[in-house]
C-alpha cells in the first residue's frame, strides 16, 4: 500500500476533508493511473450532498485525466506512461447489455466499499462511482480508461471523461439526430453546451439553447445555438417553437435535474419528436407530463446514460474533433483549482456560474 492525498467526504453536506488515504497497487485488469486533473461534475456534488445515498467515507470524482503509471496482471493495449482519459464506466464486457454494445449499463455490479482505497488507518473507504478521482491517484479497470496523444491537456482531457461524453452522446446515440433535424437543449451549463456541441457536430438545422441566464444563453450562442430562449418567460416552449419556424423539435435533451424543466420538456417536442433525459434529479422526485399526447403523436421519452457510449469507440473520435478545432473543451474550463482549494472550486460550481471547474495536480 502506498500513501496518496486526496478530498474525502465524512459527512453528506459537510465541506470534504483533504487527507491521507492508502491506496493498493493494480490487481490483474487494472492500472495505477496518476492524475493531472480531475474535473468537478454536479454528480459528484449531488452524491456528497446525499442527495443518492451512497457509502461514506467516499472519494468522489469521475472525470479525469493522467498518466498511467502502473499495471497490473493480463492487462493489454496500455503501458506505463501512456496518457490516458479515465471514466466511471466500469464494464465487464461480457453481461447482455455489455455484449450488445450497451456498456454504461452493463448489470455487473461493483462494491466500493472493497475497492483499492483505505482510510490511513487501514479503514473503508468507499470509492465512489468505481473511480475516486479527487485523489492523486486511481486505480481502475482497465475497460474504464482511454489511451490518447500526450499533446492532449490533462484538464481539458479530463472533461470529455463524463461530460462531453454525456452531451455530445445524448445528442448522437441516444437522440440519433440527423442532418437537417431541430434540437431543444434545456440546461445550458457543461453538459447542456456538450449536447449543443453535438448537435452542431451532428448537422441541425436549429439549436435552441433553454435556460434561466441571459449569460448562460449567450455562452451557448459559442458553443453553437442558433437560438436561446430564456426559460423563465411565459411558455417558453412557443417561443422555441417559433424560432425553429413554427414546428416543434425532433429532439429536447434535458440536461438539468430540476423537475420543472422535465415537466414541460415534451411541450417542446414536434411529431415524432423525442424527449432524452440526462439531468439527475433527486431520488424521490418526480415529474408529470399526458401522455396520451405522446401517443397520439408519436413522440417518446428515453433515458441516457453518459450518453450511450462506447468509449473505446467514442473517446478516440471526440478527441479527433478536438484537434481539429471541432469540438471546444478548453473554451469549457471556469477555473483551474488545487486539490486543496477542492471546497471552494465546489462552491464556485454550485454558484451556477461556472461551465467546468477543474482541480489539477501541477500547481
Amino acid at each position: 500500500m502506498q500513501t496518496i492525498k486526496a478530498a474525502v467526504c465524512h459527512a453528506f453536506g459537510a465541506p470534504l476533508q483533504i487527507e491521507q488515504i492508502q491506496l493498493r497497487g493494480p490487481h490483474q485488469g487494472e492500472v495505477e493511473v496518476t492524475l493531472g486533473a480531475v474535473a468537478i461534475c454536479h454528480s459528484d456534488i449531488s452524491y456528497a450532498e446525499g442527495a443518492w445515498g451512497g457509502s461514506l467515507p467516499a472519494v468522489y470524482g469521475h472525470e479525469a485525466a493522467g498518466v498511467v503509471s502502473k499495471v497490473g496482471d493480463a492487462v493489454r493495449g496500455l503501458a506505463e506512461g501512456d496518457s490516458v482519459v479515465v471514466t466511471l464506466i466500469r464494464a465487464c464486457g461480457t453481461c447482455g447489455n455489455c455484449a450488445g454494445g450497451k456498456p454504461t449499463l452493463c448489470e455487473t455490479p461493483y462494491d466500493g466499499d472493497h475497492g483499492p482505497i483505505k482510510t490511513s488507518d487501514g479503514g473503508k473507504l468507499h470509492q465512489a462511482m468505481a473511480t475516486g478521482g479527487f485523489a492523486e491517484k486511481v486505480v481502475v479497470d482497465q475497460n474504464q480508461v482511454v489511451r490518447i496523444s500526450p499533446d492532449i491537456p490533462k484538464d481539458a482531457a479530463s472533461l470529455i471523461a463524463c461530460g462531453v461524453i454525456t452531451g455530445v452522446g445524448a445528442v448522437v446515440n441516444a437522440a440519433r439526430l440527423r442532418a437537417g433535424q431541430d434540437v431543444v437543449v434545456i440546461g445550458a451549463g457543461g453538459v447542456g453546451l456538450n449536447a449543443i456541441q453535438g448537435a452542431r457536430i451532428a448537422g441541425a438545422r436549429r439549436i435552441v439553447a433553454v435556460d434561466m441566464s441571459t449569460e448562460k444563453l449567450e455562452t451557448a450562442k459559442e458553443f453553437g445555438a442558433t437560438d436561446g430562449v430564456l426559460a423563465t418567460g411565459d411558455k417558453p416552449w412557443k417561443a422555441a417553437i417559433a424560432a425553429m419556424g413554427g414546428r416543434g423539435a425532433d429532439a429536447v435533451i434535458v440536461t438539468v435535474g430540476a423537475i420543472p424543466a422535465y415537466d414541460r420538456a415534451p411541450r417542446y417536442l414536434g411529431y415524432g419528436g423525442r424527449v432524452v433525459m440526462v439531468g439527475m434529479p433527486h431520488s424521490g422526485a418526480e415529474s408529470t407530463y399526458e401522455p396520451v399526447i405522446l401517443a397520439a403523436v408519436g413522440q417518446g421519452m428515453v433515458g441516457s446514460k453518459m450518453g450511450d457510449v462506447v468509449i473505446q469507440r467514442d473517446i478516440p473520435w471526440m478527441v479527433d474533433l478536438y484537434t481539429q478545432g471541432r469540438l471546444k473543451l478548453d473554451e469549457l474550463i471556469s477555473g483551474r483549482w488545487s486539490l486543496d482549494e477542492i471546497n471552494e472550486a465546489i462552491a464556485d460550481t454550485k454558484s451556477g456560474a461556472a461551465r467546468r471547474n477543474v482541480i489539477v495536480f501541477d500547481r
